[in-house]
This record gives structure tokens, C-alpha cells and sequence, in this order.
């Protein structure tokens, strides 16, 4: 499939944890994401700059400016862009209720599908009990998480010198560690059993860097993933559906991680 065959132009569209202001975000392949996908609502789910980041040293590249000015030509554009604070740019939750730019600023948001489903949308680090309890442990495992990343820089240069496609070494480390399983799963919960309990039918988060579409019990679970590891993005079909696209690294190819028509298949 090629991007001029690609159906670029989706009713909703929802990225999340880009962290601007790092050397493991993968700006370029976003702005090239950006560039070939449209849609009349697009969420930022939180980490969209990463704070944590800049206030220990600076890090910004043109392409970081180039992201930033990209969604302000969307808005001006006239999508509807929400942008949900996640922790890393939790300063900004301080703003909920303001535009800038035409980007309205938001603690959470609530999104109607297509076919009407009510699902709750929120980065999801109010979860996290590392984060919410523990933040000079959450700050330390971000350190080493920006050291995984710069492995898997150098990692992935050579596997691209050898004609391999990109593998993400940090994805695979975290998803292998058991404690890292069980806290996703526990995360997943949490979520599913908050949009229930509140009377949506879904819910759409960032912050664990896993993109997922599943059902839990009567709630559908939905994880939009990241921009340092997966490249990955939840989008809506104009009819409703919902699924998950991979942006290729080193093509423009987008690929299709999971659709709840494919999760339904498999009962």
C-alpha cells in the first residue's frame, strides 16, 4: 500500500507522549504522520513537551518547531484540536479551560463517537501510583527510560546499516520485565474500571507507552501509544471505528497495529 492509496481522512485522530524537548522524539516521522493524515478532531493526550526533560538540560531542534507549528496550522485549519496535559507537561493543566492558538487546553475530555459512544479521554498518569506517590521514583525511572532510548538510537542505526527494519529494544526490554507487564495490566484496570464507574463506554489514554485496543468487561480500552518508541496513533473511521496505525520508520507506509474489527474477530 502506498501513501497516495493510504485513506488519509479520519473523523478523530488522538497522539500522545511525543515528548518535544527530547532526543528520543521521532519529530520528523510525526510531521511526516501530520502531513498525510486529516480529521476533524485531533487530542493531544498529554506529554506532548516534555518538562521533566527541559528543566534538567535543553533540547530543542527545528523539527520539534516544525511539530509545534504543524498542529497550530491544523487549528487554524479548522480542526478541532484538545489538548489534555499529561504529566510531563502537567504545568499546563493550570490553563484548563483557555485557547492558545485554537488549541484548547484541557484536564480530560469527553468524545462521541460516530456511532455514539461516550469515551473518556485523559492521559492516565492519575493512575499511576508510582507517579502519584512516589515522583522522585517516577523521575528516576524516566532517567533510565531516556537511556534505554539512546540505546535503541544507536541500536537501530545499526540494525538500518544491516537492511533491518526498526525494533524497538526499549519496548521489547519493558515488555519482557514481569513487573512491567503486571503494572500495565493493573494501569489497564484501573482506567477501564474509572470510565464505568463514571458511565462512558470506552476510554483513551497515553502515559505507558503501549498502544492497545481491547475490551475490558463493558468498556472498550483504548491506548494510543507513543512518539519515542512505537509511532504510533489511534484514529476513528468516519463510521465510528476505531484502531491503532504503526508509522512505518524509513517509509512513509502507515500500518495497521489493530482495529476493534480485528478484536472482535477474535472474539
Amino acid at each position: 500500500m502506498n501513501v497516495a492509496a493510504w485513506p488519509g481522512r479520519h473523523r478523530a485522530i488522538w497522539i500522545s507522549d511525543i515528548h518535544l524537548g527530547t532526543p528520543g522524539c521521532k519529530a520528523e516521522l510525526l510531521i511526516d504522520f501530520l502531513r498525510h493524515n486529516e480529521s476533524e478532531y485531533l487530542y493531544l493526550v498529554g506529554d506532548i513537551v516534555d518538562g521533566w526533560q527541559i528543566r534538567r538540560s535543553w533540547f530543542w531542534t527545528q523539527s520539534h518547531n516544525d511539530v509545534v507549528q504543524k498542529l497550530l496550522r491544523k487549528a487554524r485549519k479548522g480542526t478541532k484540536v484538545i489538548y489534555v496535559p499529561g504529566n510531563h507537561d502537567e504545568v499546563l493543566r493550570d490553563y484548563a479551560g483557555l485557547q492558545f492558538g485554537g488549541i484548547a487546553v484541557e484536564r480530560e475530555a469527553v468524545h462521541v463517537t460516530a456511532d455514539g459512544r461516550r469515551f473518556l479521554v485523559i492521559h492516565g498518569d492519575q493512575f499511576d501510583g508510582i507517579v502519584c506517590h512516589a515522583r522522585w521514583l517516577a523521575t528516576l525511572g524516566d532517567r533510565a527510560y531516556s537511556l534505554a532510548l539512546a540505546l535503541n538510537h544507536w541500536f537501530n542505526l545499526a540494525r538500518r546499516r544491516l537492511g533491518l527494519p526498526y525494533w524497538s529494544l526499549s519496548a521489547y526490554l519493558k515488555h519482557k520485565v514481569k513487573h512491567a507487564v503486571e503494572f500495565i495490566s493493573n494501569f489497564e484496570q484501573a482506567l477501564a474500571q474509572e470510565a464505568a464507574r463514571r458511565g462512558f463506554q470506552g476510554v483513551i489514554c497515553g502515559h505507558i507507552h503501549h498502544a492497545e485496543i481491547r475490551r475490558i468487561g463493558d468498556i472498550t480500552y483504548c491506548n494510543d501509544g507513543d512518539w519515542v518508541e512505537s509511532c504510533t496513533a489511534l484514529v476513528e473511521s468516519l463510521d465510528g471505528e476505531l484502531s491503532i496505525l504503526r508509522w512505518a520508520e524509513g517509509r512513509h507506509l502507515p500500518l495497521l497495529a489493530g482495529s476493534e474489527r480485528r478484536m472482535a474477530a477474535r472474539g
